[in-house]
């Protein structure tokens, strides 16, 4: 199956050649959308310089001011021509050399959606706090759908096109990730969980998530489960 990877930007200029290299590096890619999130930065002419440097092309979309997380992959995927998404985080805190591992359940056809979990194996900690936030959304989404996934906020969430798109994104913010696993939840898709490496960056590297994400991440899943349809 194709494919397509999203790359959501806001002032990344420090990684952001690196990433796009090692996610081309991977030869498994057939379709690299970047969003530009407003980024203020050196982001757009790296990005420019970057376009048709190597293969696949950069398809290369901007927006005018920040939007947020969700706003970016929602216009990354109106572009999507691949059967599977994947969404890349810029800052080099997930490896696409794990794009093997995420892959491989797809072989059988019933799977729709696989999941990086950054649980199952032995990773660095980028901090207490939010090492076990990430462990209560988890257990959280467990008790409110049923499930038994391990690491409901990770960054790496393979899923297919058509379901993606079927399940109706709306959030702007990093809530699109306990929004899509909601979505999936309750509509009773399984979410199968693989092992993959993870190198956390620190505040002062240029962390963007804070503790507020985490109470709306909560209230994403909790608003999901009982008041939208």
């Amino acid at each position: 199956m194709k494919l397509s990877v999203i790359i959501p930007v806001y002032n990344e200029e420090a990684t952001l050649e690196e990433i796009i290299r090692r996610v081309r590096a991977t030869g498994l890619v057939d379709e690299i959308i970047v969003v530009d999130d407003g980024s203020t930065d050196r982001s757009p002419e790296i990005l420019a310089r970057l376009e048709h440097s190597g293969s696949p092309p950069l398809r290369i979309f901007r927006h005018e001011r920040n939007r947020g997380k969700g706003a970016a992959i929602r216009t990354g995927l109106s572009a999507v021509t691949g059967d599977l998404t994947l969404v890349q985080d810029a800052d080099l805190e997930y490896d696409p050399a794990d794009y093997t591992a995420l892959l491989a359940p797809f072989a059988d056809p019933s799977v729709q959606v696989v999941y990086g979990s950054r649980n199952l194996r032995r990773n660095p900690r980028s901090s207490f706090s939010f090492y076990w936030g990430g462990r209560l959304l988890s257990w959280i989404a467990n008790l409110l759908f049923g499930s038994r996934i391990t690491d409901e906020a990770t960054g790496y969430k393979l899923i297919k096109t058509d379901l993606l798109r079927q399940i109706g994104l709306e959030t702007d913010g990093f809530e699109f990730c306990p929004e899509v696993t909601a979505k999936l939840l309750k509509q009773g898709v399984p979410i199968i969980e693989v092992p993959i490496s993870y190198t956390p960056r620190s505040w002062d590297e240029g962390k963007k998530i804070r503790w507020q994400d985490g109470l709306i991440a909560v209230w994403t899943l909790v608003k999901y489960r009982f008041f939208k349809p």
